[in-house]
């Protein structure tokens, strides 16, 4: 009975959620703004507030995208923490190789991931 109750509940929740396209897509836009305006849960941003936002850094972004923390991101690709967090935080910019790097990962990261744990094997082979 309980499990049954609580499901009900679950199941409400959904139903309360569910959006109606068709009432949506028939608001106009000044509608749509003023039912913003009026949420006091998610007000609209201001001019002041969007000038105070910076926008997310490449490096970032791109991390999100594979799933990948700072550090298991720095380990996959042989990069530092110290200059990953740099470069997130726009206190700095990847050098030109860096960026080659970088773009490489993004076109083919597991390639890229994979080519990096064969070089790492053959450290003991190259001094530089």
């Amino acid at each position: 009975m309980r499990n049954s109750a609580k499901n009900n509940r679950v199941s409400d929740r959904k139903r309360a959620h569910r959006t109606d396209w068709a009432k949506l897509k028939a608001k106009t836009d000044e509608e749509i703004e003023a039912e913003a305006a009026a949420d006091p849960d998610s007000p609209p941003l201001t001019e002041e507030d969007l000038a105070r936002m910076r926008p997310v850094s490449p490096v970032k972004r791109l991390r999100w995208r594979l799933g990948l923390s700072q550090r298991d991101f720095c380990s996959a690709y042989g990069l530092s923490l110290n200059s990953v967090r740099d470069w997130e935080q726009g206190r700095a910019n990847p050098d030109q190789a860096a960026q080659t790097l970088l773009k490489l990962i993004a076109v083919d990261p597991s390639g890229i991931r994979r080519d990096v744990q064969k070089a790492r094997s053959r450290d003991a082979e190259l001094t530089f």
